[in-house]
């Protein structure tokens, strides 16, 4: 079951509830708040929204400051040359809060845009909330010395992040992780290849490169290289690529010259149903990962930045593993092919055996579902625990005027 929530708009009816100023800089942070939007509506029919969002945001009835696509940008390297227009965007998004002096500020991962965001609203002394805990648990871990005044609650997607933070005295609450939400196991396989002509016994690889301007094109080449490997290996494969609409015209131009056409979903329902015919599936590390085990695909992950970037990620990085599969699980449950392991040759041998190996399956499918209970959260869905966590937030609050002074950034 995937997300059908309405276009809404305030009743006139219905008296005017709290102002709500809520922005997303990526297209997951555009999925979360289209979900945390429709949960608050339904709990406080008369809240208003304002921010910066994507499609799904929108279609919950958010008037978005500016589009999505100009902050999702991924990597040291990538941003650099985007910082004056970044800068511009953050100035933008201040001063919109500061003219509308909204009830709660809330903002949603992207910490590199939101964290800066929220300590330069810091002397309007508007209650904020941050959703999705920045992981200073896998690199940069001497950063969560600066969190302290920049929200007045955190709420954390990943069951292991509050004791992490309570270390740091620093409270986090643990929602759920939206994943499980998302419909992602609902999808409908036999549909699916009957829809696009596939055989039964037809092997369907989906390939997921990212959601990002900056990732996309990093992974299709080594991809389509892959692929020429492969048609020799896995007569009669079947490439999936789901990607978001925003980025659906990169793809195709760097799909146009692969020995084996590729399947483009953008339709959420599609891509569930692509889950469902999948035999296996290479992406790259992130949400997506969570996706797949949540659809119980086997999958490898592989990922490829700028060289520069990557050395520098290495010096920091503090966790075992990359894939966030592998960290819930506790070890190496899938394969990783990294940076310059992330190379036709290495991804076609390992893709040949996920398809070949029944054991191999086998093995990552049981440690999905040890996963996907540990994401479930405190036993209501994520958005509505979310959702509740805000209201609690909103009634703890003095009303708007009477808020004590400025917090420290």
């Amino acid at each position: 079951m995937t997300d059908t929530f309405p276009t809404h708009a305030v009743p006139a009816t219905v008296s005017a509830g709290p102002t709500i100023w809520i922005m997303a800089g990526e297209a997951s942070g555009d999925v979360l708040g289209g979900r945390l939007m429709a949960a608050l509506r339904a709990v406080c029919p008369g809240v208003r929204f304002a921010g910066i969002g994507g499609e799904r945001m929108q279609a919950q009835g958010l008037h978005t400051l500016f589009p999505l696509r100009d902050l999702a940008v991924m990597g040291l390297l990538e941003v650099l040359p985007k910082i004056r227009h970044l800068s511009r965007r953050l100035d933008q998004a201040v001063s919109d809060i500061a003219s509308r002096r909204p009830d709660l500020v809330i903002t949603i991962d992207s910490p590199g845009f939101t964290l800066r965001l929220l300590r330069r609203i810091a002397p309007l002394s508007i209650p904020r909330l941050h959703y999705v805990a920045p992981q200073v648990w896998a690199w940069r871990e001497h950063r969560v010395r600066e969190f302290p005044g920049l929200w007045e609650r955190m709420l954390c997607l990943l069951p292991f992040e509050p004791e992490f933070f309570a270390r740091h005295g620093i409270e986090a609450r643990f929602v759920g992780h939206p994943v499980v939400q998302s419909g992602a196991d609902g999808g409908d396989g036999a549909a699916f290849r009957a829809r696009h002509a596939i055989a039964a016994d037809a092997p369907v690889l989906v390939l997921m490169p990212g959601s990002r301007r900056s990732e996309a094109p990093r992974l299709l080449p080594v991809f389509g290289r892959m692929l020429a490997i492969l048609q020799n290996r896995v007569p009669g494969i079947v490439p999936v690529v789901p990607v978001a609409p925003v980025i659906a015209d990169i793809v195709r131009r760097g799909v146009a010259k692969w020995p084996v056409s590729p399947l483009i979903v953008t339709d959420v329902d599609d891509k569930h149903d692509a889950f469902a015919a999948a035999d296996a599936a290479l992406t790259k590390s992130g949400t997506s990962t969570l996706e797949l085990a949540i659809a119980n695909v086997p999958m490898a992950v592989t990922y490829r930045v700028n060289p520069l970037t990557a050395a520098m990620a290495r010096r920091l990085i503090r966790v075992p593993y990359v894939a966030m599969v592998n960290l819930l699980s506790g070890h190496r449950l899938v394969p990783e092919l990294l940076q310059e392991r992330c190379t036709p040759d290495l991804l076609a041998a390992t893709v040949e055996r996920l398809l070949s190996d029944e054991g191999c399956r086998s093995l990552q499918r049981a440690g999905f579902g040890d996963i996907r209970t540990a994401l479930r959260g405190p036993g209501v869905d994520p958005a509505q625990a979310a959702a509740a966590e805000i209201m609690d937030l909103l009634g703890s609050v003095p009303a708007r005027g009477t808020l004590p002074g400025p917090h420290p950034a």
